[in-house]
C-alpha cells in the first residue's frame, strides 16, 4: 500500500481477552491471536487494532493501565508481543494498539506515589486531587455511574470520568506529557504502526473545575477543550519523525461534526471513528443525511472518513437491526427489547456492503465477520463490565459483544481453547456461527466478507476517494465511486429494478427474478 495506506485501509479489531486462548486457561493471550493470524490475513484486511494489551488489574478490562511498558501476564510476555507485531507485518498486516492517555489504573506507580506523597505534593499535581472537604469538589457524574469523585485515605478527593480505579490524569503537567511521548516512541521503536486513542478528546479539563448541572451535551469542561490539540500536535510531530510514518485514530463521540474534523487537521490525528454512522438508525434517508454530513466535515480538513458498525463498546449490529428502534445510543441500550434475528443479519450483510464501499476507511469487529449477535442473557454473576456494577444492574454493560468468539465444533468452547470455562460464557446455539463452519459455505457471512475485502482491495474505484449520489426511490441509496462501480442499498419494503449495470460483482443477498430485494446491497459493475 502507499505511504498513506491508512486513508483506504480496512483494519480487523482484536478484542485480545475474547479473540482465541493460547494457553488453555479460558482467556484470550498473544499465543492464541499469534495461533490465528491466518483467519486474519484471510480475510483481507490491512491493519490489526488491538484492545489494550499492557499489565492491568481489569477493573475495566484493560483500560485502567498499570504500565504503560509491558504486556498484561494473561496475555503473555513483551518478548511475544514483539514476536507478534513481526508476524503480522509478515504477513502484510500494520499494527495499531490501543493507547490509554486520559486516565491510568489506581495501581499504577505514579497514582501510589500521588497517595502515599500526601496533599500539595508534586507527585499529587499529575492527577486531580482536590482538598478534603464534606462534598465533592463539583457536580461531575462518572461515565459508568455514580460521582466522578472519590477519596484517598487522607480524605482528598480525586476525579475519575470512568470508574474509582481509573484517576484521570492532569495534562497541565510536564511529567504527564514526557511520560506519553516516551510511551509512543517505546512502542514505535518495537515496529507498531499506529495508536488508537482512548477518550481522545477527553484529556484537557478545565482548571476550575466548574459545575455541570446534569448537562450532557455542549461545551462541557472535561471534553473537547481548546488545548487538547497542542498535545497531538507535538505527538504528531513524533509520529511523522519515523522513516515510515506512523498513524492515530482518535476515538471521539462529539455531536459537532466541524469541532470533531478538527482533530483531523493535517498536522493532528490521521483519522478518527465515525460514531454518528454507528448509531444511525437503518433509515435510507438517515444513512444518508450521515454520510453526507461526515464527508463535509472531513473535506473541511482534507481527511479521509472512517466506517464502523461495531466495536467492544455497542451492541452488535446483528442484534441492533432486528430491532423496531435500530438505532444505538449509550443512554439505552435497549437490553431486551424483542429482536428479529433473521432480519437483523439480513440487513448486517446489506450494511457491511454499504460500509466496505463508502470512501474511507473501514472497521470490521471481531465476530462480525461470523455474524455473531450480542448476547443478552448472561447471568448477572459473570459480568465484569464496572458498568453493570456502578449502575446496580441498571445498564447491562458491554459484556454482551465481548463474549469469546467461536472457531470451530460444535459446544462451547468451540475451539477458543482448550478450557471448558471461557472468561464469559459462550452460548450453546452458536455451532453454525464458528469460522470451521461458515469457511466452506458460499453463502456465509464469512465467505461475503472475504469476497467483499478482496474486491475493495482490487478494485481501484473502493477506499479512499469520493462518491457521487445518484437518483433513487424513496427509501434506496444509490452512489457511485467512479464511471466503473455503482453501489445500491435497497431499505425499503417491495424489491426493486438494478440500474444499468454491465455485471453484479456482489450482493448480500440473492436477487429476485433479478431484482434488488429488501435489507439488500448490490455491486455493481458498470463499465
Amino acid at each position: 500500500m502507499s505511504e498513506q495506506w491508512w486513508r483506504g485501509a480496512a483494519i480487523y479489531q482484536v478484542y485480545v481477552r475474547s479473540f482465541a486462548d493460547g494457553n488453555g486457561d479460558g482467556t484470550g493471550d498473544l499465543a492464541g491471536l499469534r495461533a490465528r493470524l491466518p483467519h486474519i490475513a484471510e480475510l483481507g484486511v490491512d491493519a490489526i487494532w488491538l484492545n489494550p494489551w499492557y499489565p492491568s488489574p481489569m477493573a475495566d478490562s484493560g483500560y485502567d493501565v498499570s504500565d504503560y511498558r509491558d504486556i498484561e501476564p494473561a496475555f503473555g510476555t513483551l518478548a511475544e508481543a514483539e514476536k507478534f507485531i513481526e508476524e503480522a507485518h509478515a504477513l502484510g498486516l500494520r499494527v495499531i494498539i490501543d493507547i490509554v492517555p486520559n486516565h491510568c489504573s489506581d495501581a499504577h506507580r505514579w497514582f501510589a506515589e500521588a497517595v502515599a506523597a500526601g496533599p500539595g505534593s508534586p507527585q499529587r499535581d499529575k492527577f486531580w486531587f482536590r482538598p478534603a472537604s464534606q462534598r465533592p469538589p463539583n457536580d461531575w457524574q462518572s461515565r459508568f455511574g455514580g460521582p466522578a469523585w472519590s477519596r484517598v485515605p487522607d480524605g482528598e478527593w480525586y476525579l475519575h470520568l470512568y470508574s474509582p480505579e481509573q484517576p484521570d490524569l492532569n495534562w497541565r503537567n510536564a511529567e504527564v506529557r514526557a511520560e506519553f511521548e516516551d510511551v509512543l516512541r517505546f512502542w514505535f521503536d518495537r515496529g507498531v504502526d499506529g495508536f488508537r486513542i482512548d477518550v481522545a478528546d477527553g484529556l484537557v479539563k478545565d482548571p476550575l473545575l466548574p459545575d455541570v448541572h446534569g448537562r450532557t451535551e455542549g461545551q462541557l469542561p472535561f471534553s473537547d477543550m481548546d488545548g487538547v490539540h497542542e498535545i497531538y500536535r507535538d505527538w504528531r510531530r513524533i509520529a511523522d519523525s519515523y522513516q515510515d510514518p506512523r498513524v492515530f485514530v482518535g476515538e471521539m463521540w462529539l455531536p459537532d461534526p466541524e469541532r470533531f474534523a478538527r482533530y483531523l487537521r493535517p498536522d493532528e490525528l490521521h483519522s478518527a471513528f465515525n460514531f454518528d454512522f454507528l448509531a444511525c438508525p437503518w433509515r435510507a434517508d438517515r444513512l444518508r443525511a450521515v454520510i453526507n454530513s461526515t464527508m463535509d466535515a472531513h473535506a473541511l480538513v482534507g481527511a479521509p472518513a472512517t466506517w464502523v458498525l461495531s466495536n467492544h463498546d455497542v451492541t452488535r449490529h446483528v442484534t441492533r437491526y432486528g430491532r423496531a428502534d435500530t438505532s444505538f445510543e449509550f443512554a439505552d441500550r435497549q437490553q431486551g427489547a424483542p429482536t428479529d434475528p433473521v432480519l437483523g443479519l439480513r440487513r448486517a450483510r446489506a450494511a457491511a456492503l454499504l460500509t466496505m464501499a463508502l470512501p474511507g476507511g473501514v472497521y470490521v469487529y471481531q465476530g462480525e465477520e461470523l455474524g455473531l449477535p450480542e448476547v443478552e442473557d448472561l447471568p448477572d454473576e459473570v459480568r465484569q463490565d464496572p458498568v453493570f456494577a456502578r449502575t446496580q444492574g441498571r445498564d447491562p454493560g458491554r459484556d454482551g459483544c465481548r463474549v469469546p468468539i467461536p472457531w470451530g465444533g460444535t459446544q462451547p468452547p468451540y475451539e477458543f481453547g482448550t478450557s471448558a470455562r471461557t472468561w464469559l460464557p459462550q452460548p450453546g446455539n452458536w455451532s453454525g456461527l464458528t469460522v470451521a463452519a461458515q469457511v466452506g459455505d458460499s453463502e456465509s457471512v464469512l465467505s461475503l466478507y472475504r469476497g467483499a475485502l478482496a474486491l475493495r482491495r482490487a478494485l481501484p474505484a473502493l477506499g479512499d476517494g469520493s462518491l457521487r449520489w445518484l437518483d433513487s426511490a424513496a427509501g434506496v441509496l444509490a452512489f457511485t465511486r467512479d464511471e466503473t462501480f455503482t453501489c445500491v442499498v435497497n431499505l425499503s419494503e417491495a424489491s426493486i429494478a438494478l440500474p444499468a449495470h454491465e455485471e453484479v460483482l456482489l450482493t448480500s443477498g440473492a436477487l429476485r427474478e433479478g431484482q434488488l430485494p429488501p435489507d439488500t446491497t448490490a455491486w455493481l459493475r458498470t463499465a
